[in-house]
């Protein structure tokens, strides 16, 4: 399952993942402007459309005796998509395992556990208000979607490129910060000096003339 999203994500089968990327952004957008269901039928009808022409086509070549009886969808009818036990199993116990870590993290972080994780979460919850009063979900489940299929290509692509400029920003970063505790450094008054202390013999001398 993740190789064959990891080949849909860097586009190694074009055919495969244009139709993928073409499907889920017409749907998204689809359903944007029309309800699921509505979208959902529509898709639905559009490819039975197609099928169930080309069924028939095929079935009176059978019965012309022009067609061995070939079925045209065949393929797909064979390829087995169905999970195995184990492999439920599996699927069942990670989706429980991110639903328990999201419970746990969302208490933690409601209940104060942590003073600065907590002050992050509300200053987090409170940009997402701005962020839902300019858009709405399903326009950023777009945006993702496209930020899926389009970053990870884009960074293979021009990997050597990219890293040069996080090396330089990284590097400018880091000389901004170095001048700043220079200046701070500069600025700070130096502390007093300690007094010497005295020698031992002259502490000797003070004492017999007393």
């Amino acid at each position: 399952m993740a190789t064959k999203l990891v080949d849909l994500v860097y586009w190694r089968n074009l055919r495969r993942t244009g139709v993928v990327f073409t499907g889920l952004v017409i749907g998204l957008a689809s359903v944007y402007q029309l309800s699921a269901i509505t979208v959902l039928s529509h898709i639905c009808l559009g490819a039975m459309c197609v099928t169930f022409p080309l069924r028939l086509y095929y079935k009176l070549l059978e019965l012309l005796r022009w067609n061995p009886g070939v079925h045209p969808f065949q393929s797909y009818l064979d390829n087995d998509s169905s999970l195995t036990d184990k492999e439920t199993v599996m699927l069942v116990e990670e989706v429980v395992l991110l639903i328990a870590f999201a419970v746990t993290e969302i208490k933690r972080l409601i209940f104060i556990d942590s003073i600065i994780d907590s002050f992050k979460f509300v200053v987090l919850l409170y940009l997402l208000t701005y962020v839902g009063f300019l858009t709405n979900g399903l326009t950023l489940v777009i945006t993702a979607v496209i930020a899926i299929f389009s970053i990870p290509l884009f960074y293979k692509k021009q990997q050597v490129r990219i890293r040069r400029m996080v090396r330089a920003v990284k590097a400018f970063v880091k000389k901004i910060r170095n001048l700043c505790l220079s200046v701070y450094d500069s600025a700070r008054p130096s502390p007093a000096p300690e007094s010497a202390p005295k020698p031992a013999s002259a502490l000797r001398q003070k004492a017999k003339s007393k």
